[in-house]
């Protein structure tokens, strides 16, 4: 297979990223790799969607408009998932009381404890785009929730991922565009402790990588033309229409 005809979608786990793979046909793998270790997928993958916030807030965009959009788009049971997207300045804080007086700084509010968890992963994809240009267009950020809106014709899941209930709706959809989708996750969960990924984390990982299969000659996106922040970056969300 040609190093360039794969695709990956990567979410954030406790071990670092679950990356997902899929390739021609009916080719995939899956693996766990170190928060600065997206850079080897960059490099190889025609594209890939991660769950984690790309284009940054300041003093001037004190918040993104994808992240309205999803949450609409999400409703109220769904929309919550979207954490609000730290600025950029907050990332230099050594700690969380500090980010809480950066943030209010930069943007007038704090940074809720989950957004301010995922702050050291924010922090290598910034500086990982920020300092290679070749690697804009091949990663690009999106939301699992918003994904499976998307495949769902758009209309949100109607039950928490974190749920037996929400995993078993989350694959039932996966299915119609991924077959194998059952022989992924098992796999997935057979090779990696919870303590390593979560079980919403792989299948969050597996809708991003067929997403990004399904959608690689153009995404949609919100908002439909993306602002840039201060850097460049887009602060977009990409998924499919289904």
């Amino acid at each position: 297979m040609n190093r360039n005809e794969h695709f990956v979608g990567i979410d954030g786990c406790p071990d670092g990223w679950f990356c997902v793979l899929l390739g021609k046909g009916a080719y995939w793998d899956v693996s766990i790799c170190a928060v600065d270790g997206v850079s080897s997928f960059g490099r190889s993958a025609q594209k890939i969607l991660i769950d984690i916030p790309i284009g940054l807030v300041d003093s001037s965009v004190k918040e993104r408009a994808c992240d309205k959009e999803a949450r609409r788009a999400l409703g109220p049971k769904r929309g919550p998932s979207v954490f609000p997207v730290p600025a950029r300045d907050t990332l230099s804080a050594s700690t969380y009381r500090r980010a809480l007086t950066v943030n209010r700084r930069s943007v007038g509010r704090g940074i809720s404890v989950q957004s301010w968890a995922i702050a050291p992963k924010i922090r290598v994809i910034d500086g990982l785009l920020r300092t290679d240009a070749n690697l804009r267009h091949k990663i690009r950020e999106s939301h699992p929730e918003v994904c499976f809106w998307a495949l769902n014709g758009k209309k949100p899941m109607r039950y928490n991922k974190t749920t037996s209930e929400g995993r078993a709706e989350r694959l039932m959809l996966l299915r119609r565009f991924l077959p194998n989708a059952d022989a992924v996750y098992a796999y997935a969960t057979t090779n990696y402790r919870r303590k390593q990924a979560s079980r919403d984390d792989i299948v969050d990982a597996m809708v991003l990588a067929v997403t990004a299969k399904l959608g690689a000659s153009k995404y949609c996106t919100f908002p439909a033309r993306p602002p840039r922040d201060a850097c460049g970056l887009p602060m977009e969300m990409c998924f499919v229409a289904k």
